[in-house]
């Protein structure tokens, strides 16, 4: 008979016993901790055997398909399931993710997706959906809770957009509110400072920028809440992909803002959700 089960416990790495003594605000923590909870209550009332329960927790960790080794044990250690980057992935390596992921009825996010990818997916579940200028696909399995402090995503100019909607995207997966803030470039501050109000009322801000980079320094110089810039790969031949705007953000002035990679909505947004979760309480 299984008395205990040792996991790791998220909110300061020590090891401790499930037990029916856990605080509401401890539990949520714990990766699908309800699953875990009926596993236990399972073995305690013989619905299911011990065999039978070590082989479902053996899974927990990582299971290995040969070409990927999906990370169960992710939304434990870092509040958030593992997500799938398509990119360079082959249609049938993204299926036989998803298909172990689903086993757990964790919400799915894939990142970097095409079409293709997704009418793929849609024949293993109606509960697909497609945000094309993200290029993500959500698969909704749980709900999802949000958070009452608000991210703003804000970018200079339209071209812009589709790396500001991955980052979008991603937060709102993650269990965020999100406020656009589109096309707001320093070549008409005045649309910027059109919208103070609604910068100045978000808990972190995520300014999406090509060009010369120089929206996430006046942004930074208006709030005080953590920016989050990304450099996108939008401008002219001196732009270099991107690389004028990530060393124009690199060396800004105003304090609290720190810098992700060219193009990286999706590390944005998951900092930022990461950055709202601890400023929620949660």
């Amino acid at each position: 008979m299984i008395q205990c089960l040792k996991v790791w416990y998220y909110n300061n790495n020590d090891i401790i016993t499930i037990n029916e003594n856990l605080k509401d605000s401890e539990w949520r923590y714990l990766m699908n901790v309800g699953d875990l909870r009926k596993l236990l209550e399972n073995v305690r009332n013989g619905s299911i055997n011990v065999d039978e329960a070590l082989e479902r927790l053996k899974k927990l960790p990582f299971e290995d398909l040969g070409f990927a080794k999906v990370d169960h044990h992710r939304n434990l250690r870092n509040g958030c399931p593992e997500v799938i980057f398509a990119q360079g992935k082959t249609i049938e390596q993204i299926k036989g993710i998803v298909l172990k992921m689903m086993d757990k009825d964790n919400n799915i996010m894939i990142t970097r997706a095409g079409r293709e990818v997704f009418d793929s997916i849609s024949e293993l579940t109606n509960d697909a959906v497609y945000y094309e200028e993200a290029r993500i696909i959500v698969i909704k399995r749980r709900e999802i809770l949000l958070s009452p402090n608000v991210i703003a995503v804000v970018t200079a100019g339209t071209s812009d957009i589709p790396v500001a909607e991955e980052a979008a995207v991603t937060a709102e997966t993650m269990g965020n509110r999100v406020e656009r803030i589109y096309d707001v470039g320093v070549a008409g501050i005045h649309r910027l400072l059109a919208r103070i109000d609604s910068l100045m009322n978000a808990n972190v801000l995520i300014v999406v920028a090509g060009m010369e980079g120089a929206l996430s320094s006046v942004v930074g110089g208006l709030v005080d809440k953590p920016v989050i810039a990304v450099p996108t790969s939008i401008g002219y031949g001196a732009s270099f992909n991107g690389l004028a705007a990530l060393l124009t953000m690199l060396n800004s002035c105003a304090s609290g803002v720190g810098v992700v990679n060219i193009d990286n909505g999706f590390g944005a947004g998951y900092l930022a959700a990461m950055i709202n979760r601890l400023g929620s309480g949660k």
